[in-house]
């Protein structure tokens, strides 16, 4: 493979690799608020 096609593959996972984290963020996200919102909801259904 010539040294372009390297650099332009490496690229790309890099930018594959910066994507993945980022969703894998955004689902701890959403998992955290999931479980605050059920926390809340619980107290607020022993009251």
């Amino acid at each position: 493979m010539s040294d372009k096609g390297k650099a332009r593959r490496a690229a790309y996972e890099a930018q594959q690799e910066k994507k993945a984290k980022k969703i894998v963020n955004w689902i701890f996200i959403v998992l955290v608020l999931l479980a605050i919102l059920f926390v809340l909801y619980t107290f607020n259904i022993m009251q």
